[in-house]
């Protein structure tokens, strides 16, 4: 495919959906979900222990058969810096998508993304951990912390999200108290889709 360079990823699952949190909420989206990170958060509902190894061109045309008019992917994970870099970017640029990724915000990020989501781990990497300048959507799992301290970090929009729904009425509490805060809901859960 216009002469990529063939690189081996490790893949846990490629779907078509709706994006169910932050700022792209309800908006159609082919995931790519790469498997590995090098964080162990309890809540994560990545299933580390299964993943194929795939070239670039194959999670490209892959996308590509799935997106139909769809032009928006999100990468996520894990933690997706492990594995991308500026030939996977460029990849996805010449094929006419709009790039997103979905980071922990702890490893540097190849030039050119389009809309960066740091997501932060709160209870397992403080905030001087984060390598990343600025994020377009901050999106903290809320487990009861000081939300507020990320709110120095540069970013257009700030979500605040339940842990895997069991505290929203305490998050929505935070959100009415702490107003810079928006809520993010994790909608596919609500509507039982991927």
């Amino acid at each position: 495919m216009n002469g990529m360079k063939t690189e081996t990823l490790r893949v846990n699952e490629i779907f078509y959906s709706l994006q169910g949190e932050g700022w792209w909420t309800g908006t159609p989206a082919v995931f790519v979900r790469l498997a590995g990170c090098n964080l162990r958060c309890p809540f994560c509902d990545t299933d580390f222990s299964r993943s194929v190894p795939m070239s670039l061109d194959h999670v490209l045309a892959e996308v590509t058969r799935l997106a139909g008019e769809c032009r928006h992917v999100v990468v996520t994970g894990g933690e997706p810096s492990l594995q991308i870099n500026e030939a996977f970017v460029r990849a996805f640029h010449e094929a006419g998508f709009l790039l997103h990724l979905e980071t922990n915000g702890t490893r540097p990020l190849p030039e050119g993304i389009d809309w960066v989501t740091l997501s932060p781990k709160e209870d397992w990497q403080p905030l001087g951990t984060v390598v990343l300048e600025k994020a377009d959507e901050l999106k903290l799992v809320f487990t009861g912390q000081d939300a507020d301290r990320w709110l120095s970090f540069p970013a257009d929009h700030y979500f605040l999200q339940p842990c895997s729904g069991k505290n929203t009425k305490e998050v929505v509490r935070y959100v009415l108290d702490h107003p810079r805060w928006s809520l993010s809901l994790q909608i596919h859960k609500l509507l039982d889709i991927r």
